[in-house]
């Protein structure tokens, strides 16, 4: 698990606020192919992040903060990106101040990045930072500041790597100036149901009625389709918006997305073929940068036996068939149990069973079947027999139940013999008697 430290800033640098310090990786292009697949190579720096002043120290518990101090000797080789965030509030960013508490891996890269048509300086850097376990995901687009020089003329010390220059603490002075986040960036819905991925944009200093374009895109199994295209403008009266929607159902609102950073897609009767990875892209002035969302589709099974009654009239063997119907994805464990009475605990039979191959059907849910060979010595009267199934889209076993009951009285063959033939002279007596009369 990557380092995570909480520093309070009025220890500090004299400010009221907590930081964030995260281990990350500057990624670089290494130059030439490798691996096995002829991919590009990339280099991996060690590095790290400094969110100044994320989030208040209102409600902090002093255990929950440490103090972090900039290297006493600034070294040309460390890479220390201290971020500044001036007017930029990221939503639910205190999730990432309780990660650890909570034992959630950080994943923090940096890499260098050109917004369109802006000069060399000052240097841009893009920081993706991803809180696993269905947490906070960002996308930062990072800009150089100038570094306060003392008063004198030695020129400030250069990051060996970068060839930028550092603070006198030795760290890399940026701000924030776009950041694109999604706070669920992964989501389960049901087959029929509605799904809103979370998608959202904060910008520093944007310009008055400039466009803001949004682009969501579904990749699945190795297949992409655009879904949604968007080009929205603020005008003194009104939002204008050119939209293309590639899904039926599909929708994303202009005038949040211009108002207030709302990205978000809303995504109506849900299909199986709807699941996969989208990416959310917003474009606005020089910047542009993207969010992962990911759509699992569920569908739980209903469970049935094939039987409604489970009676055994002799020693044969009977069938019992655990019918599991429509469920989505493909994974799902059939287990046998078997409780005679006055027994506590249930007695697992499922080595016994026999699983049916997939069913696929049209609309890409899957049903199977498992069958248990059962016998009366077994299983006697009373016994409780329950096909329990387990899957995904569960929260707990659904479970499928029989009683074996009593064998109904057997009649003798020669007492059921001497029945018909009383029934049948009782029979032929009052019909003569009816034609005597």
């Amino acid at each position: 698990m990557l380092t995570i430290l909480v520093v309070l800033l009025s220890w500090a640098y004299g400010l009221e606020g907590a930081d964030v310090v995260l281990s990350c990786s500057l990624i670089e292009d290494g130059g030439g192919m490798g691996g096995m697949t002829g991919g590009f190579m990339f280099k991996r720096t060690p590095s790290t992040l400094v969110f100044r002043d994320l989030v208040g120290n209102d409600d902090l518990a002093p255990e929950l903060v440490t103090p972090y101090n900039p290297p006493e000797t600034p070294n040309a080789d460390d890479l220390i990106f201290e971020l500044m965030l001036p007017s930029l509030q990221i939503p639910n960013a205190d999730s990432l101040l309780h990660a650890d508490c909570n034992e959630q891996e950080v994943v923090c890269e940096i890499s260098r990045y050109f917004p369109r048509g802006a000069d060399s300086l000052p240097a841009h850097f893009i920081g993706s930072v991803h809180l696993e376990g269905s947490g906070l995901s960002l996308t930062l687009v990072l800009q150089t500041l100038s570094s306060e020089t003392a008063e004198s003329n030695t020129p400030p010390l250069m990051q060996s790597k970068l060839n930028l220059p550092l603070s006198q603490s030795g760290t890399l002075l940026t701000e924030v100036v776009f950041v694109v986040f999604s706070r669920v960036p992964s989501i389960m819905a049901p087959i029929g149901g509605d799904a809103i991925l979370d998608c959202g944009f904060r910008q520093k200093d944007s310009i008055p009625g400039q466009d803001v374009a949004l682009e969501w895109r579904q990749q699945h199994r190795g297949n992409g389709q655009k879904i949604l295209d968007m080009k929205a403008r603020e005008t003194e009266t009104e939002v204008g918006s050119d939209v293309l929607v590639e899904r039926e159902g599909t929708s994303a609102e202009a005038d949040l997305l211009v108002r207030d950073g709302n990205a978000s897609l809303t995504l109506r009767r849900l299909k199986v073929t709807d699941e996969g990875t989208y990416i959310c892209t917003v474009s606005s002035g020089e910047f542009q940068t993207q969010q992962v969302v990911q759509l699992h589709i569920t569908q739980p099974p209903r469970v049935t036996f094939s039987e409604e009654k489970l009676t055994f009239q002799d020693n044969t063997p009977q069938k019992l068939i655990c019918h599991c119907h429509r469920y989505y994805p493909l994974d799902v464990q059939v287990e046998w149990l078997s409780q005679p009475p006055f027994v506590e605990e249930p007695v697992s039979f499922s080595k016994e069973s026999t699983l049916s191959s997939h069913q696929q059907h049209s609309d890409g849910t899957f049903s199977l079947s498992s069958h248990l060979i059962l016998r009366s010595d077994e299983h006697p009267p009373g016994t409780v027999v329950t096909c329990r199934v387990s899957h995904s889209a569960l929260d707990t076993p659904a479970d499928a139940s029989l009683t074996v009951d009593k064998p109904e009285p057997k009649t003798d063959f020669w007492t059921g013999i001497v029945l018909m033939l009383v029934l049948s002279v009782l029979f032929l007596y009052q019909a003569f008697k009816s034609t005597e009369s």
